[in-house]
Order: C-alpha cells, then structure tokens, then sequence
C-alpha cells in the first residue's frame, strides 16, 4: 500500500498489548497506517495526497493534468508542479492551489510525466518524481513548508513561481519582494464556489545546496518569476514557505519561526510526531484494513478547520479586522459548517476538548464580524459556509466547552435568525433548527421568556411537516422536488433530528415510524453520499430497535452497496460499490468528504457511536467494529470499548461499567467521565 512503512505483524502485536495494558501505558502510533491517497481518485472524495499538519493551513499538494476537484487526480499522469493551499474534499471545483512551484530543465516544457511507480504520501510528506528522474518532496506543518527537488543531471533549471494560480478565480495577486532570499507577497482568489474572496499573504526563501541564490528572477507573463540556476548532478534545489492571513511581513516571520533552515526530513519528523499525537486519541489494534481506513479517516477529520493566527498571535477575522488570540489561545477558520457540523465538529468536541474551546470561540468571532451564510468577500482563508454554526456553538457548550460568551452571542443568533431562507421544506426544517438552538441557549442561560417565543417559532414547522412529508405523494424521489436542496423529499422527512420525540410518538407515530423508515432503506431510497439523510440509519436507537442499525452501518462501512443518487437527480443504474474503501476510488462515486463530514461518519460509526442531534449532547449506539477499541480524553481519562460475543452476533444489551444502559444512547456527560462501554452479541 502506498504512503505507509509497516511494522507488520510485530506492530499489530505490540499494539493489541498496549490496548490491553493500564491507561498509562504508551500507546504505539497509528501514523503509519494513514492512506493519504485514498479518495484522490476522480469524483470519489476531492481529497490529495498533500503534505500537511494537524489542522495546518499549508497543503502542500502535487498539481496533476487533469486537475479534477482539488487540482490532482490518482489517476493523472502529469504534472505541472506544486501548490500550497486545498480546500478539503469539499465540492464544486475545489479551492486553493496558491502558489505554484515549478521546477524542471529549461526547455523540457511546463508539465512533465510522472513516475507513479515512486509516488508515496504519509501524514506531513509527499515524494515523486517525475520529467527526466527530478525528485521532489514536500514537507509541511502549519503554516510553512519545504519543497525539495533533487536533480539528476547538469543543466540549467528554471524555478517558476506563479501567485495568480489556483482553482477559483483569482482576484489580485502582489509582490512586495523580489529576491531569492527574500520572496513576499499576497494573493486575493475565490473561495469554494467563488462564493466570496479569501486574502493571503506569502513569504518564501529559494536556495540551491542549502546556499543563497544571487540570480535576479525573469519576470514571466502573469506576475511570474523564473530563476535560472546552473546544476550539476545531484543538486538540490530547496523552497521554504510561509503563510499569513496578515499580511506578508508576518508571513515571513512565520517561515522563519517554524521552519527557519530546517532541513525536509527535519520538518517531516516534526509533522510526522504532531500527527502521532493526535491519532493517538483513538487506539485500535491490528493494521489489517479496518484500523487502517478509520486512522485513515481521522487523518481527514483532523486537518479542518486550519489554524490562522501567527506565531505572534494576530489573525484576521471573517471581515478582514485584525485581532490578537488571547496568550495561549488559538483562532481558526475554513469552515464547511453545514457538511460537517452533524459529525465532524461533534467528534473533535469529544476528542479535543481544549481545541474545540478555540473553534468555538472562532464560530462566535464570526457572528461578531457579522456572519454570512457563506463566504464573504473578506476571508481569512479557504471557507464554503457557515450555516448551523449556532447548533455547532450550543452543541459545544452543553458539552462544558464554552470559549465564547455566550450571553453576548446569543442575540446575534437571534437576529441571524430573520434572515434565514424559508420558502423550501428543506430550508424550513433548517431555519427550525437553527431557531431551536437559539431557543435552547437562551433557556441554558436563564432567558425562559425568549426561550419560550424561539422554541415556539421553531416548532411551528410541524405544520409544513405534516402537509408536506406525512403522506407518500408521486414526487418523493425526486432530486430537488419543491426546491429541495441537494436531496429527496424521502431523504429530508427524517430532517428534524432536534425534534425526534415528536416525529415519532406524533408525526408518524413509533410504530409507523419504524415501519417507514425500514422501507426507505429496503427500497434503496437512502443516500449516503450526501449530508441530509447520513443519520438516518441510527434513528431506530429512537425506538430501541438494535438490530436494524447494526446492519445498514455493517453494510455501509464494509460491504459493496448501490448508491443510487447524484447531487442533481437520480441514476438511471445505481454505481455500485465500497462507500468507503482503502482505494484512491474511496469513497462512493460522486461523493464529497466534505472537510471532514464523511470521514468523521466512517470513524463514529466504526466506534459504535453516533451524535444523532447535535445540540443534545448525548449519542445513539450501535455493534463498533472493533472487538476492543479506547479513546484517550483530557486529564488521564479514557473509554474503553469492547465488542463481546460473534462478530457476526446481534446486539442484545449494552452495559456502561458492567451495568445495563437501559437502551441505545449515552450522555456525553457520563462517556467523557471515563470508563467500559460494552456491547454484548449474542449468535
């Protein structure tokens, strides 16, 4: 398998010992069975094999032609350099690719063959080679990173640099510097959907053997610079750079603090050390398949959203102000809020704690600069949307991370409100849930009165649920009926996850609810390669049906399935196949990971848990795929999960520290105290 050095048998082994050791044991790591390259195949996730730090602003990734989504494609034979920035598996045409780094002989052209026999990706690195035996690799952690080109003849090299590159449009692009040792500016492009701008600024240092280069640069077309260095066989040519939201100055400050002359393999080792740390959150033995795509997946879940306050601490706002983190603190930006806000935010809150309490106080900062619902035209960085970032907030807070005041965020939230889109069923299922989790942050907080107004004008949705959802009509499965977004009217019925108790003891009523819901996955209506309906499968906890759960999230974790729906309609043939799969084609066809959304699913599933409603702060259960598995919490706490029993058994009973649970949820309250959650199966 590409990207991993595997300790085989012996690794497994020594693991499996440690999952069952004390909790003060060290854990080995898990980072050499991270896949990078899965999912970077065609439409099958929009992911690269970029090399990146935990939630680290640079992703410095390979550009491939074709450039698909996120300017590189497994499948793609050349290549026409490397960039910095990506947006995550996110949809339309990507984002990023700010500046491009070219390096080849004069002459040879601008876009060169790729070996893919020596292409290999790990968490924070990435090789290649590629023209006539070049061999490139990246390196990144944070905001900085170094690419590295070893040459293997004499010749004439040109080093492009191109800062109008990228995959949306590009709105300005400046140098302030112009020598080698000294390459600033900033950069002005689309976000996601050229749905508003994003402002950066760079800092980059060009160096031939570790030594300055005195060339003067070539000034190109299109506000590029070329540097033509002499070489000789097994020459190295080495780019260091830095990125600020600031402003170049800053960002120069961050290529000196982070990376400064450090070495490739020196800012490989460190990326590769801060990645162990964070997957060490969740240990599970062995490196067959399983343990590989849930590592694989975390991976994902732990790179949005990025980090954007310089090393001295200032950072930019979503309206271009500029501000100081508080010592210590950090501030965080590129969000994709509707697509990962039902799974991704909810798993680092209860991975991350301490982080999660930054991303909140950076979800507040946006309704402070006057929150959009997507990407304004004064971005830090790469952003899609910021829909639900308040059930986001209230999720976080119920579970004790606050970061924010909450009192002085709250009538922002309120006022967000009036301007929330209600003409589609979709949107007002949405724009209720987002009134209801202002409704309950204003009851957390002693504000009955306003409570009571917000959660009444929240569940005045019910009346368009029953003219609209309760009975069958003839166009249920019908992509974007009634203006739907993305979705089904099938898909949508079971929208109202904060409003469960009444969908089914009163909307439906638990009996039809059960009997319904069956139908819609036995008919194929189902689509998990969207976000409106991935919780669906675990909405039989709500009635302490085990069974049915268990099965779909078997099927939909390991086993071929017909996926049956495009983002625009339904197929004509259902593509059939792994909806997540340890394969460049790694996710279903069509299907975004969506910063994280998709890969944060894959991990709680495989965990045997689920955040069902965010904003209730408690999880719907269901068989892990793991005999033992243990998430490593703040303050020396853990859980431990064991499956016991046939591996193919069904659910009888769960028990938390050997008592019966007494159904198919946990509190997050009572999970993060620590402990044994086990989940007994019988034949």
């Amino acid at each position: 398998m590409r990207g991993t050095s595997i300790r085989g048998a012996l690794h497994a082994l020594v693991l499996s010992l440690l999952l069952s050791a004390p909790a003060t044991a060290r854990v080995a790591d898990p980072v050499d069975l991270v896949d990078p390259f899965v999912g970077t195949s065609g439409d099958h996730g929009q992911l690269t094999p970029a090399a990146t730090g935990p939630y680290g602003m640079v992703q410095l990734s390979p550009d491939t032609r074709p450039a698909e989504h996120a300017g590189y494609d497994f499948t793609a034979t050349q290549l026409t350099g490397f960039s910095h920035t990506r947006a995550v598996g996110v949809g339309c045409g990507g984002a990023g690719g700010d500046l491009h780094v070219a390096v080849g002989y004069a002459g040879e052209g601008a876009v060169w063959a790729m070996d893919k026999a020596s292409e290999r990706a790990a968490p924070g690195w990435y090789r290649v080679r590629y023209g006539h035996g070049v061999e490139a690799q990246l390196a990144a952690l944070g905001a900085a990173g170094v690419s590295q080109f070893d040459m293997p003849r004499a010749g004439t090299v040109r080093v492009v640099f191109d800062p109008r590159h990228g995959y949306t449009r590009q709105r300005s692009a400046e140098w302030t510097a112009r020598e080698a040792g000294d390459l600033r500016g900033k950069i002005s492009a689309g976000t996601v959907c050229d749905a508003g701008l994003y402002h950066l600024s760079f800092a980059a240092t060009l160096t031939l053997n570790e030594q300055p280069v005195t060339v003067a640069p070539t000034r190109l077309d299109g506000d590029r610079l070329a540097f033509d260095l002499p070489v000789t066989a097994g020459d190295r040519v080495t780019v260091r750079t830095g990125l600020s939201v600031v402003d170049p100055v800053s960002a120069r400050r961050v290529l000196d603090t982070v990376v400064g002359g450090r070495r490739l393999d020196q800012i490989r080792a460190a990326a590769r050390a801060a990645w162990a740390k964070e997957l060490a959150r969740v240990q599970v033995p062995g490196d067959d398949e399983r343990a590989r795509l849930i590592y694989t997946h975390l991976f994902r879940v732990m790179q949005t959203p990025v980090r954007i306050d310089d090393v001295d601490g200032r950072y930019r706002r979503s309206d271009g102000s500029l501000h100081q983190a508080p010592k210590g603190r950090h501030r965080y930006a590129g969000w994709a809020i509707w697509d990962n806000y039902r799974t991704q935010l909810p798993l680092l809150g209860l991975l991350d704690p301490d982080r999660s309490s930054d991303i909140a106080a950076s979800l507040a900062e946006l309704y402070l600069a006057g929150k959009a619902p997507w990407a304004t035209e004064t971005e830090p960085f790469i952003t899609v949307r910021t829909e639900h970032a308040g059930v986001a907030l209230l999720d976080f807070r119920r579970k004790g991370i606050d970061g924010f005041d909450a009192a002085a965020i709250l009538p922002l939230m309120i006022a967000e409100l009036k301007d929330l889109p209600r003409k589609t069923p979709d949107e007002q299922i949405e724009t209720a849930y987002d009134t209801w989790a202002a409704a309950e942050l204003a009851r957390d907080l002693g504000q009955i009165g306003i409570a009571n107004r917000l959660r009444a004008e929240a569940l005045a949705y019910r009346d368009m649920w029953r003219r609209v959802f309760d009975q069958v009509s003839d166009d249920f499965d019908v992509v974007k009926a009634r203006g739907l977004y993305q979705g089904t009217l099938w898909q949508y019925r079971w929208a109202p996850v904060f409003d469960l108790d009444w969908l089914v003891s009163e909307g439906l009523g638990k009996e039809r609810f059960s009997v319904e819901l069956t139908r819609f996955f036995g008919d194929g209506l189902f689509n998990m390669t969207n976000q409106p309906d991935i919780h669906a499968p675990f909405l039989y906890a709500v009635t302490g049906e085990a069974e049915p759960t268990a099965r779909l999230v078997d099927q939909i974790l390991h086993r071929p399935m017909d996926h049956g729906y495009t983002n625009g309609g339904k197929r004509t043939a259902p593509w059939h196949g792994r909806a997540f799969a340890l394969d460049p084609i790694g996710y279903a066809d069509g299907m975004d990971d969506d910063a994280g959304g998709m890969a944060a699913w894959y991990v709680w599933a495989s965990l045997g848990l689920y955040p069902l409603s965010p904003g209730q702060p408690r999880y719907a259960l269901t068989t892990p795929s793991f005999d033992r598995a243990r998430l490593v919490l703040p303050a020396g706490r853990t859980v431990r999960i064991e499956r016991r029993g046939p591996a193919n058994g069904r659910l009888v009973a769960v028990r938390w520290n050997g008592r019966p649970l007494g159904g198919l949820f946990i509190d997050h309250a009572v999970l993060v105290r620590g402990g044994r959650l086990e989940f007994v199966l019988a034949p």
